[in-house]
């Protein structure tokens, strides 16, 4: 048992506190900036995809696409994996495919109902054709259990956006 005279003073354990406080926030801090940098890095990449192939794959009824501009919900590792997975972006047709589609299916005049509101599509506000006038046929559209897809697609550019939930099966 210690004695009175030999207990440590307060103050010393308040020091260890406080310096266990410094210590910590000094690595906060540098986690944060270790994050900023990296999204500086991956920035420098884009911010979307370009690759046309997994878009080919999730919708094959729109034939070869010629470009793309897509995110993803598994993008920038938010360390919450998700087994769902959903993709949204622009994609551009092939010249004619859309008149194809138009006379093989019913469209009516509608938008997107939102301007990109999720985290992961942030990427994509201000892209896309310049005045867009959205056409959509819910022929085209899926919804099942577990799965949707939602395409919009404008004439004057041959471009369709997209928004699919768990897009391959």
């Amino acid at each position: 048992m210690l004695e009175p005279d030999k207990v440590p003073p307060k103050s010393g354990v308040r020091g260890i506190a406080l310096e266990r406080r410094k210590l910590i926030g000094a690595g906060l801090a540098v986690l944060a900036a270790w994050w900023a940098l990296r999204q500086v890095a991956n920035g420098a990449k884009g911010d979307w995809h370009t690759d046309t192939a997994p878009l080919q794959r999730a919708f094959p009824l729109l034939g070869r696409l010629t470009d793309a501009k897509w995110v993803s919900s598994r993008d920038n590792d938010r360390g919450m994996p998700s087994p769902e997975l959903v993709i949204s972006g622009f994609a551009r047709l092939t010249p004619g495919r859309l008149v194809e589609l138009t006379a093989a299916h019913a469209f009516v005049s509608e938008g997107p109902a939102d301007d990109f509101s999720s985290w992961f599509e942030k990427p994509l506000k201000g892209e896309g054709p310049e005045n867009p006038q959205w056409v959509r046929s819910h022929e085209l559209d899926r919804d099942g259990s577990g799965y949707s897809t939602n395409l919009w697609f404008d004439h004057r550019s041959d471009t369709v956006r997209f928004w699919a939930l768990n897009p391959y099966g």
